[in-house]
């Protein structure tokens, strides 16, 4: 199963201290609670120059079959840059965004995370899982659940995310719309 992750160095290589996996973890966390605020301008911020954003719909296929669940290729609900996520962001301010008015409220989940080196210097790939719970109006709830995959790099301002990948489990969206980052 090819789900063209992120490569990272042999064993004994570099390790996260535990100060670097804080600082990681407060990081994720500030990421969700950006999103759930809707502070899309704050949560840019967080964000190299270079972020790129790929959410890949996932295949449902046979063990047997050679061909992932993930390929990058094929079709994706994001392949985004950051200048292509601001845009994104900002129509749903606009008043004819009828699928954020009223505005859907989020909160977003992130949990088993894992920080490890990559081959360069200053970057690190952190593996986590997160849940996003969306309501709409006064019945309408759809839960998102995904592995995630961030590449998180060291800068001048601090710790930046400068990518990342995010491995929807549900191959069929019963939500009316996709109106969220993960």
């Amino acid at each position: 199963m090819s789900v063209n992750t992120l490569e990272s160095p042999a064993a004994g290589a570099r390790q996260a201290s535990l100060q670097l996996f804080h600082d990681v973890q407060q990081l994720l966390y500030k990421d969700a609670r950006l999103l759930d605020e809707q502070r899309y301008d704050d949560w840019f911020e967080l964000m190299t120059e270079d972020f790129r954003f790929w959410v890949p719909v996932p295949q449902s296929r046979y063990r047997r079959d050679s061909k992932g669940i993930y390929e990058h290729g094929r079709m994706a609900h994001f392949d985004d840059s950051l200048t292509e996520l601001k845009l994104r962001a900002s129509r749903w301010k606009e008043a004819t965004a009828w699928s954020e008015d009223p505005p859907t409220r989020h909160v977003h989940y992130v949990t088993n995370i894992e920080v490890e080196p990559t081959e360069t210097a200053g970057e690190w790939l952190v593996r986590s899982v997160v849940i996003s719970l969306r309501n709409r109006n006064e019945d309408e709830e759809n839960w998102l659940g995904a592995r995630r995959e961030d590449l998180v790099r060291e800068t001048s301002a601090g710790l930046k995310l400068a990518g990342r990948k995010v491995f929807v489990t549900q191959s069929v969206l019963m939500a009316k719309n996709f109106n969220t980052f993960l």
